[in-house]
């Protein structure tokens, strides 16, 4: 195992090509097998080649060809675009842990892209941590204890509460293609006088479909309350019962998880993660399980862009 991974940086310089998305597409253009690059480096940094919003259609082509929308997502976004979202609006003072995205969810995009338009004044780095390595850093009485896997269960309000509405989870008002949707996932489904409930059953950890790899792949960190640094959430974890919390995780069996295992895998995680310090143009595109994601807190105007494709 390679203790000091990180993205494959991709340049001008490293290619050969002009500094301009022109530059940068005839480069993916020679790329025999761009998923067997990703699978083998997990993770490319596309540098210094200038990419503006209005030429990321194109970029986002050929990175992307199979995009995907955010369907059944627990961060709060803004779509800005075809299946192209704001990364996480949650606010900038806080740590958003490491994660593979939807992890939670029966399906999960393959590859993820960020894009860089406005860098932060301060911090602001996408953190970015090999999820096979995450899974060796903890102790083996924490990935033993995970081995039947985990329950999440989520409480989504029909306009006004706590969190997401199943409206704005879902990118829709007919509940019957919400049923459908959660049909096809295994989901426990109850709606209630207040909006719906979901439960669902997901393995901590998978093997990624290529290389075979077994990675840590989850979110208990983000849906345990000893894993937030809200003062909100932390104060609602305190004074509501689990059942009436947005959000919710225990083992598979429904017998709570401690703690102190939570702070082990949010804290290592981070800790492991190589920081992409981002600058203007910048373009990131992760395979989702074989890498995990993060925010570190930051200052000033920040406005990174996410897409995903299957």
């Amino acid at each position: 195992m390679n203790d000091t991974w990180k993205p494959l940086e991709v340049s001008p310089d490293s290619t050969g090509h002009a500094p301009t998305v022109a530059g940068l597409v005839a480069h993916l253009d020679s790329v025999p097998d761009l998923g067997a690059l990703l699978a083998r480096e997990k993770a490319l940094l596309l540098r210094g080649f200038a990419v503006t919003p209005d030429e990321l259609d194109t970029v986002m082509d050929l990175l992307l060809p199979n995009r995907l929308s955010y369907v059944h997502g627990n961060s709060p976004r803004t779509k800005v675009g075809d299946n192209v979202y704001t990364s996480t609006e949650y606010p900038s003072r806080y740590t958003i842990s490491m994660h593979g995205e939807l992890s939670y969810a029966a399906s999960w995009p393959s590859r993820l892209m960020f894009y860089c338009q406005v860098a932060a004044e301060t911090g602001g780095a996408t953190p970015v941590l090999d999820a096979q390595r995450w899974l060796e850093v903890l102790d083996p009485e924490v990935r033993d204890a995970f081995a039947g896997g985990v329950r999440y269960l989520q409480l989504l309000h029909d306009g006004t509460g706590l969190g997401k509405s199943w409206r704005e989870t879902f990118e829709t008002d007919d509940r019957a293609q919400v049923e459908r949707f959660l049909a096809d996932s295994d989901a426990t489904v109850e709606w209630t006088a207040d909006g719906l409930r979901v439960s669902h059953t997901r393995p901590a950890t998978t093997r990624h479909p290529v290389t075979g790899t077994e990675v840590w792949f989850n979110q208990v960190d983000q849906w345990h309350p000893a894993g937030l640094e809200d003062e909100v959430a932390r104060v609602m974890s305190e004074v509501m019962k689990p059942e009436e919390l947005p959000q919710y995780v225990t083992f598979a069996d429904g017998s709570p998880i401690p703690p102190e295992y939570i702070t082990q895998i949010r804290d290592r995680g981070l800790s492991t993660a190589v920081d992409v310090a981002w600058r203007p143009g910048d373009v990131l595109v992760i395979d989702n399980v074989l890498v995990a994601h993060g925010r570190r807190p930051y200052t000033g105007d920040r406005r990174v862009l996410v897409a995903m494709s299957g």
